[in-house]
């Protein structure tokens, strides 16, 4: 009884804990955190999925129509039609209607993700096999972003999404990524922000994002990039201002610290 208690509890923490994250059996979209995966939401609910519905019902509905009316039983004499004009003309225009009713606020959610705003912060992501390096290059920090082993998990850190080096971002600021690979394709995603770029080795793209609460998102690596695919999260921790620069201050030193011990020599001005 003891344990089933601990376990409702620990679930209850980390719900409270944690802004989202996937859920068992989830078969919606995580809870928007931005403006730009409000919108991805609205579009999705409000029109694309009204539309598949309603096209479901429609062709369920001419498929079991023509089971009954045209079964061998009721035309023992079968019809020896070919083609109806009106008909072709109808079921032509009308799926050319529908797709322009989806593609045009479609593309006004792609322009606006592709139309990056003055930013506030930038922050470079470059995935490598099997994990994610990062750099602040306005503030000479780098650091690599491994898994945490199951073992080595916290009760509340969730299993395939912990990182022991987050990504820390200010809440209520733009903040710009530049993403890129070092050996394979790679995707940086953040399912909540509503964020899905390609990670190519030798290009640099571009995205953005503006956390509109504080709390820690999960994403993963979305490309298929080998036997460790699965083994690559996305931690991106979202605080106040202050917290922000008291993590900066700590990052300068820790971060700093650590390429000396490591024997590493990275540039994080580049």
């Amino acid at each position: 009884m003891k344990k089933i208690l601990l376990i409702i509890l620990s679930i209850f923490i980390s719900e409270n804990t944690f802004a989202d994250q996937p859920k068992d059996w989830q078969l919606g979209f995580q809870n928007p955190a931005s403006d730009g995966m409000r919108d991805i939401v609205n579009f999705h609910n409000n029109l694309l999925l009204p539309i598949i519905i309603a096209i479901s019902v429609f062709v369920l509905f001419l498929m079991l129509y023509a089971c009954v009316r045209f079964r061998a039983s009721a035309n023992p004499n079968p019809s020896k039609r070919t083609h109806n004009v009106t008909v072709e003309i109808l079921w032509t225009l009308i799926p050319c209607l529908i797709l322009i009713v989806m593609a045009v606020p479609s593309f006004k959610i792609l322009y606006k993700q592709d139309t990056i705003p003055k930013a506030d912060l930038t922050i470079k992501a470059v995935g490598y096999q099997w994990y994610w390096g990062y750099e602040y290059p306005d503030e000479n920090i780098i650091f690599d972003s491994y898994m945490i082993e199951e073992k080595d998990l916290r009760s509340d850190q969730p299993r395939l999404l912990s990182v022991d080096n987050e990504v820390v971002v200010p809440v209520n600021k733009v903040v710009k990524v530049l993403i890129t690979a070092n050996d394979v394709l790679h995707a940086w995603a953040l399912p909540a922000f509503g964020v899905k770029r390609d990670a190519v080795p030798g290009r640099i793209n571009e995205t953005w994002f503006k956390a509109e609460k504080e709390g820690t998102y999960y994403g993963q690596c979305s490309e298929l990039c080998g036997i460790k695919h699965a083994f690559m999260p996305i931690t991106v921790k979202v605080v106040s201002d202050e917290d922000y620069q008291e993590w900066l201050s700590e990052a300068r030193v820790k971060f700093a610290k650590e390429e000396i011990e490591n024997g590493k020599l990275k540039i994080a001005s580049k």
